[in-house]
């Protein structure tokens, strides 16, 4: 049986509580609302009609395709850079771990700027990159090295979290059983660490899915070519609201999708990383 003044300290941290959630609950319902006023203001009709407008389909395409392409390349790139970030404690490292990071902080606009002065025609590589006079700028290809640059540290500061979780004692277990360092990387490093490079690479693709500035400066806005979904709502906003409104809610549901992967992918690391333990632990006769 609890005492009067445990009473009154348990109801006034219930207060406590009440007051700091309906505070924090005007952040949560400002967050909401305009969420709830794209799919309430949007009609059936009016998401089928604008889904059959001939601008959508050319740019959900495209959007697939450079967004895959530029996945690809940032996690066959980024997870070996994570990996020796991860490991090294040198000044180097922290250098060029707030380096990958930069991107993040950098304007979209300046970020298609930054990339126009170093990979356009007339850009810092030019005369490496274009001796017969081509341009990347302006095709599908710059939209991927856009996607890229917006969205590899997304999957970059993740992995290197992932990696930094992975417990130190089994790599060691792994090399004082003779394994190369490559076969403890694959081997051990990689599995325990997946659930937080799939998240990383989910985040890294919802990046790359809503890109717009840097892709807008930097590859244009050229339908069938360079017209990501982002692109496509820009255009679409000044003719027909029902083709933005269409587009808007198809990248709302992809993220959410998105967004409910990494919760799963993180929500599974723990476990995950538990039994990899208590199977190392193991003698090899008991496994």
């Amino acid at each position: 049986m609890t005492s009067v003044p445990e009473q009154r300290l348990a109801r006034r941290q219930q207060l406590q509580r009440a007051v700091l959630g309906g505070i924090g609950g005007l952040l949560l319902a400002f967050l909401s609302v305009p969420v709830l006023g794209l799919i309430a203001g949007t009609s059936w009709a009016d998401f089928r009609a604008g889904l059959a407008h001939p601008l959508v389909w050319p740019a959900l395409r495209l959007s697939l395709l450079t967004t895959l392409v530029s996945l690809f390349v940032t996690v066959a790139l980024g997870t070996p850079l994570s990996w020796t970030l991860a490991l090294s404690e040198r000044r180097w490292a922290r250098a060029a771990e707030t380096l990958v990071q930069l991107p993040i902080v950098i304007p979209p606009a300046v970020a298609g700027i930054a990339m126009l002065l170093a990979f356009g025609r007339r850009g810092m590589l030019a005369g490496w990159l274009y001796p017969a006079g081509w341009s990347v700028t302006f095709t599908t290809s710059a939209v991927v090295l856009a996607q890229i640059f917006v969205s590899a540290p997304f999957f970059v500061q993740a992995a290197v979290s992932a990696f930094r979780r992975v417990e130190p004692s089994l790599l060691i277990v792994a090399r004082t059983l003779g394994a190369s360092p490559w076969r403890v990387f694959l081997r051990v490093a990689l599995p325990l660490a997946a659930p937080g490079l799939a998240a990383g690479a989910m985040l890294s693709w919802a990046r790359a899915l809503g890109e717009f500035g840097a892709t807008l400066m930097f590859a244009g806005n050229l339908e069938g070519r360079t017209q990501t979904l982002p692109l496509a709502i820009y255009t679409a906003l000044e003719a027909d609201l029902r083709v933005a409104q269409a587009l808007s809610i198809v990248l709302m549901a992809v993220a959410v999708a998105l967004l409910l992967g990494v919760r799963v992918a993180l929500g599974s690391a723990p476990s995950r990383a538990a039994s990899s333990s208590r199977a190392a632990a193991l003698p090899a006769g008991e496994r």
